[in-house]
């Protein structure tokens, strides 16, 4: 009896969680189906006299931008695992900070260092008498998109390879060490072979990073697929053309996707014995101490310390104008959005979750898949899919509305609800990740132990399985609040009228060429992102060792 009473709310764990996926599909569905439908005048005109360019540019922005990323991430993260050196402690968390500045924000911030009217050359003018030719100084191309993801990406690399090697024995380097290399020889035949995945994965998830940003490129007026979509979209009023480029778009993610997968191989590197002892830093002196801490410091300094000091200055010439009742309201926009769509990932990314570890079939293996996949999705993928479908949405609603005779009304269209439903099919992943890493560490014995003493599924979820895994759930809303908050082409896309948060007045200022009065609200978004970001990496990680 108790056995046919578990198996039922099983099943209903169940449903929900196949009714969640097919909710998350269905944009992406919808982008499917009106891809192969017929082509109509400006989707053979882009095809024919734009496409190429725009793949052209995509490709040569992620694979510079992947290599640089790779090369900073990959020895910042060795330097700060195996050495010693002035104020490593510091760089461990402070080189993650990066990660709290939207790219576009960092991008309209070095343009305004950089140009003619920055402190840069303003200062060797008037100071030097030196006057620069402007086009060794234009940040506003290719390479200067290259230049902006890579400062403003890398931390993704360092992070999740810095924790790939500080889970490395010591063993390793220590007998390379003993057979002769030295080590530059230990870190490139030793390090890097076991680290291919943990280095393959981290830079795919800042090509996806790169795919999905809009700021960056439109400031910068650099041709992408996502710059092509808006236009398509907005400035040609043709959401046919838009359909066919965000299926291209589709395609270029999933060639990444297949990519990852090839590049890692089949090759899979563990231990023999369970006494691994970490690697211990070893302490550097003279000029090899000097030239660590030069290092860190230098990539920090380029990709934290000069764009916050030039947001500050700019914040401190024009908060008097900047901060008033508008920009409440842009904070309360901004906090309301990410919490209520922080909450609801949270609470869908448990049943999920939850169902997935009690009934591990194929199918659940199915359903995890697919919620991790909803993250590798653009967001202006994501916003054509959302609003097509809430657009037919409204239609049969003022349908019925007419029907039955009362007044008829789109409501659909002009609410929150198309925008948090979008930003949770575009991080649900985030959340989703760390609450399954939560399940996987405290496993199924107090579960089973709790539903085998009489308790339902659902009582022991509630006083047995959130209790356990509260550092998990805490750890995804951080996560998940953080990227929402930064979130640009989702909320520039499906915002109710006069509906602005932060990030999107931020930009509209950087695009109206008023780059000072956009600093106050970069600064706060910032600054929020760096408690957010040094809480989880700090007090957290700490909280859950003890």
């Amino acid at each position: 009896m108790k056995l046919q009473r578990r198996n039922q709310q099983i099943n209903v764990w169940a449903i929900l969680s196949f009714f969640l996926i097919i909710v998350i599909l269905l944009p992406n569905l919808v982008i499917g189906v009106n891809f192969f439908a017929p082509a109509n005048d400006n989707w053979e005109h882009i095809k024919e006299y734009l496409l190429l360019d725009i793949i052209s540019n995509t490709v040569l922005i992620l694979i510079f931008t992947g290599i640089a990323t790779t090369l900073i991430g990959t020895s910042l993260a060795w330097i700060i695992t195996v050495y010693k050196f002035p104020l490593r402690n510091f760089f461990k968390w402070g080189l993650i900070l990066p990660l709290a500045i939207p790219p576009f924000i960092g991008a309209y911030t070095y343009h305004g260092i950089v140009n003619y009217t920055g402190i840069i050359q303003a200062t060797l003018r008037n100071s030097f008498d030196i006057f620069i030719d402007q086009k060794y100084v234009n940040i506003m191309s290719i390479e200067g998109t290259i230049f902006i993801f890579t400062l403003f990406l890398y931390p993704y690399v360092y992070v999740m390879t810095k924790s790939f090697f500080e889970n490395q024995s010591a063993s390793l380097v220590e007998n390379a060490r003993l057979l002769g290399g030295n080590s530059w020889e230990v870190f490139f035949r030793v390090i890097l072979p076991i680290s291919r995945a943990a280095i393959i994965g981290s830079v795919t998830i800042v090509m996806l990073e790169i795919i999905n940003d809009y700021g960056v490129v439109k400031y910068f007026g650099i041709q992408t697929f996502i710059t092509a979509i808006f236009q398509t979209w907005f400035a040609m009023s043709d959401i046919e053309a838009a359909f066919k480029l965000a299926g291209t778009l589709m395609i270029v993610v999933i060639i990444i996707l297949l990519l990852e997968k090839i590049i890692r191989g089949r090759k899979r590197f563990s231990y023999s014995t369970t006494k691994v002892r970490p690697i211990q830093a070893k302490q550097l002196k003279g000029k090899k101490a000097w030239f660590a801490f030069s290092y860190c410091f230098l990539i920090f300094g380029f990709a934290f310390l000069i764009p916050f000091l030039q947001l500050l200055q700019w914040a401190v010439m024009t908060y008097e104008k900047i901060l008033n009742w508008d920009f409440l309201i842009l904070v309360k926009n901004s906090f309301t959005v990410a919490a209520i769509a922080a909450i609801l990932i949270v609470i869908i990314a448990l049943i999920i979750a939850n169902y997935t570890r009690i009934h591990q079939t194929f199918f659940s293996k199915i359903i995890s898949r697919i919620t991790i996949l909803g993250y590798s999705i653009p967001g202006a993928i994501i916003a054509i899919g959302i609003i097509t479908i809430f657009l037919a949405l409204d239609d049969m609603m003022y349908a019925a509305f007419t029907f039955f005779g009362s007044d008829p009304a789109f409501i659909l269209r002009t609410s929150l609800i198309m925008l948090v439903s979008a930003y949770i099919i575009r991080f649900l992943a985030v959340g989703y990740n760390n609450i399954e890493a939560g399940f996987e560490k405290v496993g199924n014995t107090f579960t089973e132990a709790s539903t085998t003493l009489g308790t339902s599924s659902l009582g022991t979820f509630f006083k047995v399985d959130i209790p356990l895994i509260k550092g998990a759930i805490i750890g995804g809303f951080i996560l998940v609040f953080v990227d929402i908050l930064k979130e640009l082409p989702l909320t520039m896309l499906l915002q109710p009228f006069n509906f602005s948060t932060l990030a999107t007045r931020a930009f509209r200022y950087a695009n109206d060429e008023m780059i000072s009065e956009a600093a106050s609200a970069s600064l706060l978004i910032i600054f929020i992102s760096g408690i957010c970001i040094f809480f989880f990496h700090k007090v957290l990680d700490k909280g859950e060792q003890g």
